[in-house]
């Protein structure tokens, strides 16, 4: 714990930026659910207890999944692969994007209290951005019609914003960010290290394309097809409680 107040202090400017931008996921998702309620006509809260409780449980969840991130033979070592974001993204289906967003960022808080940073944020930064370009989109778009042919359409529209995202953000912000708070090394060195796992990587432009794209594009399918076959045997536990107190609100209502 320690550790990590004192990397918090030596990159402060860095920090403030992840806050702000953590805040503007949140404000995005607040946005886009409270307009989707509006048309609905839904008067539930965004957030209740339950949702809460199950956002924590979620959160836990995707934090052991973290530690089974594994490597992939066409991008450099230093990038990963796994199931962390399945949580969110059921959570998102089951109760909008704002729960999505909110396992994310649990998810990171959690991993940085557990394991601090080895990465000067920028990785921490990565996941949950990464992730939210996945979740958001998907979510967002399942929140206004909720079938199986919307959930199909909304995990490829979230692995398609990744991807584009992904190869942006890494080109623009991640790598360089990464080269001058990482002991200041060159950006190339990184390029290198695409080389060295495919020799028609000698740029930038050939390091997001053929490492990033397909490293997103796999791991947003893999996700994808999991979430399809899990999520709806899970929805009814995870809404049990909703359901619960809409079935009352309506009875309440007839009565009326």
């Amino acid at each position: 714990m320690k550790d990590l107040f004192l990397q918090v202090a030596e990159h402060a400017g860095y920090v403030l930026g992840f806050v702000a931008i953590i805040i503007a996921a949140f404000v995005i998702a607040i946005a886009f659910e409270k307009y989707a309620k509006k048309l609905s006509g839904d008067t539930d809260k965004i957030l209740t207890t339950r949702k809460i409780v199950v956002i924590g449980i979620f959160s836990a969840i995707a934090v052991v999944l973290m530690f089974f991130e594994f490597s992939v033979p066409f991008a450099p070592h230093f990038y990963k692969i796994g199931f962390s974001d399945l949580p969110a993204l059921v959570g998102g289906f089951a109760f909008g994007p704002v729960a999505g967003v909110m396992i994310e960022f649990v998810k990171i808080l959690l991993n940085l209290l557990f394991q601090g940073t080895s990465t000067a944020f920028v990785g921490e930064l990565a996941n949950f951005l990464i992730g939210c370009s996945y979740i958001l989109p998907g979510s967002v778009f399942y929140l206004f019609k909720k079938n199986k042919k919307t959930a199909i359409i909304s995990c490829v529209l979230g692995t398609l914003v990744m991807t584009v995202f992904g190869c942006l953000f890494n080109a623009f912000y991640l790598l360089p960010a990464y080269a001058l708070l990482y002991g200041g090394i060159p950006v190339s060195s990184l390029i290198e290290a695409g080389t060295a796992v495919n020799s028609h990587i000698t740029n930038m432009f050939t390091f997001v394309v053929l490492a990033v794209a397909p490293l997103n594009l796999l791991k947003g399918t893999l996700v994808s097809v999991v979430t399809m076959l899990v999520y709806k045997p899970l929805s009814p536990i995870i809404k049990f409680g909703q359901v619960s107190v809409n079935k009352k609100k309506n009875a309440i209502a007839d009565n009326d």
